[in-house]
């Protein structure tokens, strides 16, 4: 069965079929070849697979996102970073990094991220002298930081789909998020003083405190919000209600610019993007029953500890691995399938499930900004109206930068697990 899964699934994928579609068509291949197992498995596994309360979380924090972009909450945390590190040299690419941070503490999703500050900083770069490639990278990039900072879409499914405690995923991301915001923040200052570039990008920005207090407001959302869940009031998935409820409330009686007439339509957008989601998830339920019935995870268990002795050998290949497949792979299917397979092989080697949950995501993340499917790429060059060829030179420095963060957290366990043993004490 393990043949035809995984030959069956590199077909469909080389034939370009849609990857659920995929996932869902080489789980019933297998079990045909199998021959002993009912079709009916195929119904039940991909219904049990969305029968979840924890992924609950993922359509209100994708309607908690669309809301806000729609809410002018997006404008006055653009307005609050330009404030606070728009005034030296490079400091409005600075503030598209501080900005996607402060965002995605409430989206949880990376592209919502990209679409919502990208309409408003990818233009306001440009008019500063950045040449658009350049601009559009470094929203690409920032944008990651969307599946790093709790809440994550994605540390959602890895937490289902490995047994692991969204709560502990939550904080752990933290650290890495603010390491990889850190990295990029660095990286772009260098780029503007080498290319001499961003030298206006103070011009028109507020003072913090006028700043501020108009983005008290859009503030009080993620302060509500991971408070909440870092105090132990309410879960992640009560977060993602009372992020939609704040959402609402700030959006439509502080700001005014949310309007009744315009909920169909993000209503209708947050359910086509939940409906691609969930359909991947339930498929890849059904393919990983499929595979640790199989027996498959203990085979590949048992090849890493014949190959590889150390645990430092191990998280290169996987990491070298995820890399690879984050370019062909679409997250949310790249960790539903995998993630039940490797994570129990890292903890036999000594490594915490929450720590390699953030080693998985960071990787996968990389994968969003690399051709041939980076997702936060091609929303980039769709809001900045660049063909992907042109960014692509542009983008390398920002790769290469993440890169480099994902190996310190990978191989500096602390930066992921220190918040947690701090609030936890394990």
């Amino acid at each position: 069965m393990n043949a035809a899964l995984g030959l069956s699934l590199a077909i469909l994928f080389v034939l370009g079929v849609p990857i659920a579609v995929a996932i869902g068509l080489a789980s019933v291949i297998g079990i045909e070849a199998q021959g002993r197992l009912p079709l009916l498995l195929v119904a039940q596994r991909m219904f049990t697979g969305i029968d979840s309360f924890p992924l609950m979380a993922i359509p209100l924090f994708i309607l908690a996102g669309n809301l806000m972009g729609a809410g002018g909450i997006s404008g006055r945390l653009v307005a609050l970073a330009k404030s606070l590190v728009g005034g030296v040299q490079g400091g409005l690419a600075c503030t598209c990094v501080v900005t996607c941070m402060l965002f995605a503490s409430v989206s949880g999703s990376s592209v919502a991220t990209t679409f919502a500050i990208g309409a408003i900083l990818i233009p306001a770069m440009v008019s500063h002298g950045y040449p658009t490639p350049l601009a559009a990278s470094i929203q690409a990039s920032s944008a990651e930081l969307g599946v790093l900072i709790p809440p994550s879409i994605p540390l959602i499914l890895y937490g289902v789909s490995t047994d692991t405690s969204v709560g502990k995923l939550f904080i752990a991301g933290l650290g890495p998020g603010l390491l990889v915001a850190a990295s990029l923040m660095a990286l772009v200052l260098v780029i503007c003083r080498v290319r001499g570039i961003g030298t206006n990008d103070g011009d028109g920005r507020d003072s913090v405190g006028r700043a501020a207090l108009s983005a008290l407001p859009a503030l009080l959302v993620p302060f509500v919000i991971l408070g909440g869940i870092y105090s132990g009031i309410f879960t992640p998935t009560e977060a993602s209600a009372v992020a939609v409820a704040a959402a609402l409330v700030v959006g439509m009686g502080f700001y005014r610019e949310l309007r009744l007439r315009d909920l169909p339509a993000i209503l209708t957008k947050t359910v086509i993007s939940t409906s691609a989601i969930m359909i991947i998830i339930s498929a890849a339920a059904l393919f990983s029953f499929l595979i640790t019935r199989s027996g498959l995870p203990n085979e590949i268990a048992a090849w890493f500890r014949d190959v590889f002795e150390s645990r430092v050998a191990f998280l290169l290949v996987v990491n070298l691995m995820l890399l690879i497949v984050g370019m062909f792979i679409e997250t949310s299917a790249a960790i539903l399938v995998l993630a039940p397979i490797l994570t129990p092989i890292a903890v036999a080697y000594g490594v915490d499930p929450v720590h390699f949950g953030l080693i998985i995501v960071v990787n996968l993340a990389l994968g969003m900004i690399t051709p041939p499917l980076g997702v936060n790429l091609f929303a980039a060059c769709q809001v900045a109206d660049l063909p992907v060829e042109r960014i692509i030179p542009q983008l390398l420095w920002f790769v290469l930068t993440v890169f480099a963060a994902l190996m310190v957290i990978t191989y500096v366990p602390a930066i992921s697990l220190w918040p947690v043993e701090w609030m936890f004490g394990d």
